[in-house]
């Protein structure tokens, strides 16, 4: 059976594109499109699709009003559709809270030519977008568990928390973040996303977290109470110098379809950090970071995958879990305290490696 797409777009060009996209795949067809949420309403109703790919930004009703009423009163599996300019990312960043899955980004130039080259990346994401599990939209309060407290401020300097995402990611690594102490370890973090959304991603998570959120730049010292997120048009990497972790950056070749790539972080912590890193793998399709959350727990480190049951997709995690790469299973929400539990456990000055 094949899935049903729904495409709001104010741009015939966009929506017939788009359309081609689609129906080009075996597996998927276009049930419908819309110039305009009003109208796209009415066709949600007739047409009951499995996934809705929504323009950011559109006349009669804004593409976040519509997405807010959407996941409050028929929440379903939404693939935003964005523009490459600040304002679009800003607004890309409060969709995937209010709830969309996944976002997809027009070219800035040829914009028929440049859809068609994103055919296989529209037409994974919608299939991952089909089998998500859509989630309402998220409260951003700071959540009250009581988390481990790390013994000693020297554990801080010394271990480190490495990350990876994908689809579903931005949530989930919000939610971690959101729990994590001022004076937690320095945190790498590798989230797939385009390059220009990855500064807004940080300017957010800085704005409400307790710690300092930054997007990458390469060459910084990795200091306590501060995340490093992966730039969108790099691999983002550990280096050790000297009595000092580095962040290192690097503009190679995409690591499964992938820039920056979980593989790269993780490969590069398991090799400058060792037992001083705790790998944590979140919601994602595909299986990008597994063989590298591999390399770390056979360079010693603690690793930590999300569970099934509070993923959007449960690509990037189970592939790690499959070949034994994670020591633990869990919740999302079970995950910071496990991580600082686990560093609290082992707390003094680790050994160099």
């Amino acid at each position: 059976m094949k899935t049903k797409v729904l495409i709001v777009d104010d741009s015939a060009l966009i929506r017939s594109v788009m359309s081609e996209i689609v129906n080009s795949q075996p597996d998927m067809e276009v049930v419908a499109t819309a110039p305009d949420p009003l109208v796209a309403r009415e066709l949600i109703k007739k047409h009951n699709p499995d996934v809705l790919t929504l323009d950011v930004e559109m006349p009669k009703m804004d593409g976040l009003d519509f997405l807010e009423k959407l996941m409050r009163l028929r929440p379903m599996p939404v693939l935003m559709v964005s523009s490459l300019t600040e304002r679009g990312s800003e607004i890309t960043m409060r969709a995937l809270e209010l709830g969309a899955v996944d976002f997809v980004t027009k070219p800035k130039l040829s914009i028929q030519a440049g859809m068609r080259e994103y055919t296989e990346l529209i037409a994974d994401k919608i299939r991952a977008a089909a089998r998500a599990r859509v989630k309402r939209a998220s409260s951003t309060a700071t959540p009250t568990t009581a988390l481990p407290q790390l013994r000693s401020p020297l554990t801080s300097s010394e271990k480190l928390i490495i990350i990876g995402a994908s689809t579903g990611g931005t949530e989930a690594i919000r939610e971690f973040l959101m729990q994590m102490p001022s004076d937690c370890p320095g945190i790498l973090i590798a989230q797939h996303m385009p390059e220009g959304f990855t500064s807004s991603f940080a300017r957010r998570l800085d704005s409400l977290c307790k710690i300092r959120v930054l997007e990458a730049a390469g060459n910084e010292r990795v200091l306590p109470g501060h995340a490093y997120i992966a730039p969108g048009h790099s691999h983002l990497l550990l280096a050790r110098s000297g009595a000092n972790y580095m962040t290192k950056i690097e503009q190679s070749e995409p690591v499964n379809r992938h820039r920056p790539s979980v593989d790269v972080l993780f490969r590069s912590a398991a090799l400058a950090a060792g037992k001083n890193a705790v790998g944590v793998i979140l919601t994602g399709m595909g299986k990008d970071g597994a063989a590298g959350m591999l390399e770390m727990k056979n360079a010693g480190a603690q690793n930590f995958a999300q569970d099934e049951a509070s993923c959007v997709v449960f690509g990037m995690p189970r592939e790690a879990i499959a070949i034994g790469a994670a020591h633990e299973v869990a919740p999302l929400t079970a995950l910071p305290g496990l991580v600082l539990g686990h560093m609290s456990a082992h707390g003094g000055r680790a050994l160099r490696v």
